[in-house]
């Protein structure tokens, strides 16, 4: 869809070593002819081996907008782009009704990653998987229950829980590496493969309540009574962290992003103790091995955390809805890129509402270092319709060449 006229719209308040080993596989080219989307996936790709540095050239749109390079218009993918809003996926979801099986066989995670591609081209594709899903391969064991959510039957608390844990073995999350390859060759050079971890202290919330949890206290309270031993249990999260994303970028991903989704829980000075050194620390080990490879951090509930998040040494901060763009984009100047923030309740409303909404948030962060995305994930019960029309008014949009060398509140939107 687009528009003839230029658009109006106004920014109102807007230990132990690890080693990482690198699966290769190898199959015949004979695996990769047929269409773009073959409906099964019987065999593996030949072997694709990407390394952690990349073309400048040749990358997709989403990656030279995480870098703030020029680009013709924002890049745009949704978190949680892929699941239980789409009908093909609760159709898949009833023939495969465990969501380990789901997340942890290649071929449903790549059929699953796929499904948002296929039906809306969106400039990123993020595998199919879970925060968690790493947890077995460094010697924390989960169940998901159906009500509960994941499960781990033996938090650790003590410095007797720490001998459970030991470096993490990549073998295990095979799927995660077979996956990423397919992905990679799916979409080609159209969109920027996308893979993804969670925080060390967003982990360990896990690992210590037991699951999940409203209120922290346990974890918080270590933060006094055992503070040895969440400190080794996060150091101990940040190496194996750090190898999994270096395998991720090496198995296909363009692009990481670290979800510190329950570091918004902390108040801003127990953040900067408890969160971002061990956040620090990813971002130094996976950029020695990774330079070219974007960082995106995002916190759910991150407004008294911008700067601090910002000092982390990641490309691109995630703004939550409750961010304001154009303060936001104040806040962190134009040095480093950001990515969100539209509110995923503007998906239940009236398209041109959400029209006008993604045109505001757009014109507030400006031409450079921006990826479109919503500020939290997609809800439940969103309509399709909905979701193509955010990606196709994306798509609409196109930035002024002429105001490139403009600052970002003098930037001009087409559309």
């Amino acid at each position: 869809m687009g528009f003839s006229s230029t658009t109006s719209v106004v920014c109102c308040s807007l230990g132990w070593k690890s080693s990482s080993l690198f699966l290769q596989f190898g199959l015949n080219s004979s695996c990769h002819t047929g269409p773009l989307f073959p409906p099964k996936r019987k065999c593996l790709p030949k072997e694709f081996n990407v390394a952690c540095s990349s073309s400048p050239s040749s990358d997709p749109l989403l990656v030279k907008a995480a870098r703030g390079e020029p680009v013709r218009r924002p890049p745009a993918w949704m978190m949680r782009q892929a699941g239980r809003y789409m009908a093909v996926y609760r159709k898949l979801a009833e023939k495969y009704p465990s969501f380990r099986e789901r997340s942890e066989t290649t071929d449903l995670i790549v059929e699953i990653s796929l499904q948002p591609w296929e039906a809306f081209h969106p400039d990123g594709v993020i595998i199919f998987s879970d925060i968690l899903t790493p947890l077995p391969a460094f010697g924390v064991p989960f169940d998901i229950e159906e009500v509960r959510g994941p499960v781990i039957q033996s938090p650790i608390r003590s410095e007797e829980g720490l001998k459970a844990l030991h470096p993490i073995d990549l073998e295990k999350v095979h799927f995660v590496g077979e996956s990423l390859r397919i992905l990679r060759q799916e979409v080609g050079g159209h969109a920027a493969v996308l893979g993804f971890v969670g925080a060390p202290w967003t982990i360990a919330t896990y690992i210590v309540e037991g699951g999940t949890t409203r209120t922290y206290t346990t974890i918080k309270s270590m933060c006094h009574t055992a503070p040895h031993v969440l400190r080794a249990l996060l150091s101990h999260l940040t190496r194996a962290i750090s190898d999994y994303i270096i395998f991720q970028v090496q198995s296909g991903a363009h692009c990481i992003q670290i979800f510190d989704s329950w570091g918004g829980q902390l108040p801003p000075d127990m953040w900067e103790s408890w969160s971002r050194p061990y956040i620090e620390e990813i971002v130094s080990t996976v950029k020695n091995k990774c330079p070219q490879t974007p960082l995106v951090l995002y916190i759910n509930g991150n407004g008294g955390l911008l700067e601090r998040m910002k000092g982390t040494g990641v490309d691109v901060v995630g703004l939550d809805w409750t961010v304001d763009m154009q303060d936001g984009r104040k806040r962190l100047g134009g040095e480093i890129s950001v990515q969100g923030n539209v509110d995923p309740a503007y998906l239940f409303s009236p398209l041109p509402a959400l029209t006008e909404e993604i045109q505001r948030v757009v014109k507030c962060a400006g031409r450079k270092g921006h990826i479109l995305n919503l500020g939290h994930g997609v809800l439940v019960g969103t309509p399709e319709e909905a979701v193509a029309h955010f990606f196709e008014v994306a798509r609409s949009l196109n930035f002024d060449a002429s105001f490139q060398d403009q600052p970002v509140e003098d930037s001009k939107l087409v559309v």
